[in-house]
């Protein structure tokens, strides 16, 4: 009989499926980062640096026309105040960040080291909120400022107006093809992309400049403005700290520089314990990104604000999310004006690629070690068929405007630079460096201070990144629930004893009897192994205790390892440590069946209580009635009931 070929459905589930990652991380267990990459050998940082460049260096395209906005005639001042953050906040606090997390995990990280139990997932589930706020908002406000520089290019305005939405959607439904097909983190295309738009942004500085110099009324009628709308110097420096925390757009790109390190090649020979050379050249990207992007953002800022008519800011105008672009059109021409609009929609959506490629890097690291993701979320395409219609859904609540998701933006931003800052302030704390921990706790109370205003000011942000709080946490639970009888222990190893144990009654019947320890003395153990004999009806004294401790519940995937010990010069016991009780004796009972070739069996005493009750407990505790939830999770891992080790109770 001709074999039939599998129906579409199953070829298109197994497509779906199909456990391709070209984007994953170089660090974790392969229960952590299923996808992750081959090792590679690395490139020197200055490419690395434009791999993040493509998000840091892109904010360019909408950065000056945003700040004109917020802050009128004090953007230059209040960039400079922005700069200072930078370069004293931000930078020394994402170099310490490279120190502690050298292989990619980045602050989120520092943070779930400190917190245990449920409030660490909870926190560092509402870390992955504001993370996927900022990287979802950096894909659709990078596909709305794209779309803008096209639609505002002079030879297309009167063929594509009106139609920015629909152009923003095709960006975004091209950058999820994209990744569906399978996209590699191309940083020799980075690389050419980061070189050509911040070439092409030094020659429209260079003009600005110039024109602003030979103009000598320009300079004079903003100081003049300047003086009558705020005073004094004073006065103005204090309205631009206020304002400040709005070009907070201008801080992006640390995180994302952190979490490229492992492509940095470093030092040869060196280890990924000890990787020395890789700090050292992170650290050196993190710095001259931060450099360029604030010589940029002064200079731009400056011309931007004195050259462009304040009107043409403004919904509508000319220069509305493309101030640069405005004065590359009018002071070099169309063909130039044409070039830099190329350029510069090229890097914003390379920009959204690279905020993809975080996404599908973040979340695998830690929903699925956690059991908050479904079997599916550790394939890259349905994710990216996920992202891409909560990118739909983003864009069209914010109508494409770039200026509207600016508040959104910048909250993602800011929650992720504030909760670095005290992620390294307590590190420092940590490691008796005072004056350290003195100085980064100030920067992490001014980067508080900006996450409060910006949330005030624009509340928008938080509500959105609430959204995905929420919506991560539900999922994240129902997850949890839906796998709480899977077998999640990725290995069992036994010390000598332990396999002295199992060698022993290998040649008869294998029998454990499952022990809560209370005083661990001889009237524990005699009187549960009466309890067993009679319950079960079963003579002699050839049983083996199993202990199980558990350590931190709310933790998904572990690795048991077994202990062997003789008590009371009688009894002979097995002691285990895991996140659950019912999930480490499944585990330990296949191990010895595979091991010995022998069926075991377990015996419980059925707990008291509501069952209810006991199923929370054990969803939140790793304890609850283990009987009947051991006997389930050996169900699930051995569909064959001939080989399935066998439960019993009384």
């Amino acid at each position: 009989m001709a074999t039939t070929q599998p129906p579409p459905a199953s070829r298109l589930r197994t497509w779906m499926l199909q456990g391709l990652s070209e984007m994953g991380g170089k660090t974790g267990t392969p229960a952590t980062q299923p996808h992750a990459e081959p090792p590679h050998k690395g490139q020197p940082w200055w490419r690395v640096m434009c791999l993040t460049g493509v998000d840091y260096f892109s904010t360019l395209g909408y950065q000056p026309g945003i700040a004109a906005l917020a802050a009128g005639l004090l953007s230059p001042i209040a960039t400079i105040v922005l700069v200072v953050v930078t370069l004293a906040g931000a930078l020394p606090v994402y170099r310490r960040v490279a120190e502690e997390s050298p292989h990619g995990e980045g602050s989120i990280a520092m943070l779930e080291r400190l917190l245990s139990f449920w409030k660490g997932k909870l926190f560092v589930l509402t870390l992955l909120g504001f993370a996927a706020t900022d990287f979802l908002i950096t894909i659709t406000l990078s596909a709305a400022d794209a779309s803008t520089h096209l639609i505002e290019n002079p030879h297309l305005t009167s063929a594509l107006h009106d139609k920015q939405m629909l152009i923003t959607l095709i960006l975004v439904a091209l950058l999820g093809a994209v990744f569906l097909k399978g996209f590699l983190e191309a940083i020799g295309v980075a690389t050419a992309l980061v070189g050509l738009y911040l070439t092409l942004n030094v020659v429209v500085v260079a003009v600005g400049l110039w024109h602003v110099v030979t103009a000598e009324h320009v300079i004079t009628d903003w100081s003049s403005a300047l003086t009558t709308e705020h005073g004094n110097a004073f006065a103005m420096i204090g309205v631009a700290l206020i304002v400040f925390p709005k070009l907070a757009l201008g801080l992006s790109g640390f995180e994302t520089g952190v979490a490229v390190m492992p492509h940095v090649k470093g030092d040869p020979g060196e280890t990924e314990e000890r990787p020395t050379g890789r700090i050292r050249d992170t650290k050196k990207l993190l710095t001259t990104a931060a450099l360029i992007m604030s010589v940029f953002l002064i200079a731009t800022s400056f011309i931007t604000t004195l050259l462009i008519p304040e009107k043409e800011f403004k919904s509508g105008g000319d220069a509305n999310g493309r101030a640069l672009a405005y004065l590359a059109h009018e002071y070099l021409g169309g063909v130039f004006g044409t070039i830099y609009d190329i350029s510069t929609i090229a890097i914003l959506w390379f920009a959204g690629a690279s905020a993809m490629a975080g996404l599908l890097n973040l979340m695998p690291r830690y929903l699925p070690r956690y059991g908050m993701a479904p079997h599916w979320a550790r394939a890259v395409r349905p994710m990216v068929i996920v992202f891409t219609l909560v990118a739909f859904l983003v864009t069209w609540i914010f109508n494409a405007d770039v200026d509207a998701q600016g508040g959104a933006y910048a909250t993602g931003v800011l929650v992720l630079i504030s909760s670095a800052a005290i992620a390294v302030t307590i590190a420092a704390r940590k490691a008796g460096q005072r004056r350290w921990s003195i100085g980064f706790a100030v920067i992490a109370a001014v980067f508080l201070y900006t996450t409060v205003v910006n949330v005030i000011e624009r509340p928008d942000g938080v509500k959105i990144g609430a959204c995905f709080i929420a919506g991560i946490i539900l999922v994240s639970l129902l997850s949890r629930l839906a796998r709480a009888f899977e077998l999640r222990v990725n290995g069992v190893t036994l010390d000598p004893m332990a396999e002295r144990f199992i060698r022993d009654m290998a040649s008869r019947k294998i029998r454990f009897i499952a022990n809560e320890p209370d005083q661990r003395d001889p009237a524990e153990y005699r009187e549960k192994l009466e309890q067993i004999r009679n319950d079960n009806d079963i003579p002699g004294e050839d049983f083996v205790f199993v202990e199980v401790t558990v350590a931190d519940p709310s933790e998904f995937e572990s690795v048991v390892t077994v202990r062997g010990e003789v008590l009371h010069d009688r009894y002979r016991v097995l002691t285990l440590e895991s996140s659950s009780i019912a999930n480490a004796l499944a585990a330990l009972l296949l191990h010895v069946r595979d091991s010995t070739g022998c069926i075991p069996h377990m015996y419980f005493e059925w707990t008291e209580g509501n069952p209810f009750a006991n199923f929370l407990r054990f969803l939140l505790f790793g304890q609850g009635e283990v009987a009947p939830v051991t006997r389930e999770v050996l169900r699930e891992a051995e569909r064959d009931r001939k080989r399935r080790p066998r439960v019993h109770t009384g």
